[in-house]
């Protein structure tokens, strides 16, 4: 009973991770390049009972049964898949049809500079024409470097390839990476990636779309359906909690002090 308690107990915790993942993806929903995030789970190993010095099996120890220790918190995951477009019709909304990530300058709390990765291609220009990102992040070149468009330019366009170009001239291309094994990226805010130790970059085949903006790849509806499905599953593991509280209850006051 004691053991059902815990079973029951893993599998409230379980459904409640899985129930914060799926929150923080409808939080998102209107997220620009936002990725939907997954939750697994997996089961204890198992505790076997065997049979030990019982003639009637020679010297074979027999397994008589299993115990189950319930359910496990696994790992996140996130699904790439790729999202709607919406068309805007803004010079500097761009967004990438295909596998690959806008490479943008970041800057910690601490003003330490890295390079981080996003499908958020919500830019815009400052006063100097630095292509920057909403946040104000410089969005960096093919070779590194900052993008400067000149302000006086009366036509922007980006081709496909990510080349710019001002008033018909060239005036740099957008730095646009893939990676070999998506594992070795790691989230860092709502939309942004850190490669980590593993990580192998490789040429982009991804297209450039000028004037439109890749939005999350959540449906809200089956978040909304999962929910539901959490919510029960955590009401049945609530259930058995308190009914083995009341069997554990009954054993101690009635058959106990008999």
């Amino acid at each position: 009973m004691v053991r059902g308690l815990f079973t029951a107990y893993t599998g409230m915790l379980n459904q409640q991770y899985r129930l914060d993942t799926i929150t923080n993806n409808l939080a998102n929903a209107a997220t620009t390049g936002y990725k939907r995030e997954g939750a697994t789970s997996r089961a204890f190993d198992d505790v076997l009972g065997v049979k030990i010095k019982d003639s009637s099996v020679s010297y074979v120890i027999q397994e008589i049964g299993n115990m189950n220790l319930g359910v496990k918190i696994g790992e996140n995951y996130t699904d790439y898949k790729q999202g709607s477009f919406k068309e805007t019709g803004n010079t500097y909304d761009l967004a990438l049809a295909g596998n690959g990530f806008f490479a943008v300058s970041f800057t910690n709390k601490n003003g330490e500079e890295m390079t981080k990765y996003t499908r958020d291609g919500s830019f815009t220009t400052d006063v100097d024409g630095v292509l920057r990102t909403k946040d104000g992040d410089y969005v960096l070149n093919d070779g590194g470097g900052q993008i400067t468009i000149p302000t006086d330019a009366a036509d922007v366009v980006v081709d496909e390839m990510g080349n710019i170009y001002a008033d018909g001239d060239l005036v740099d291309t957008l730095g646009i990476t893939d990676f070999e094994n998506y594992d070795y990226l790691e989230k860092y805010g709502e939309n942004m990636y850190t490669p980590v130790e593993g990580a192998e970059e490789i040429e982009s085949v991804a297209a450039v779309r000028q004037g439109y903006l890749e939005m999350s790849n959540i449906n809200a509806v089956s978040e909304m359906v999962e929910m539901i499905a959490i919510t029960r599953a955590f009401e049945a593991n609530q259930k058995a909690v308190q009914t083995a509280d009341s069997m554990i209850e009954k054993s101690v006051n009635t058959v106990g002090s008999l």
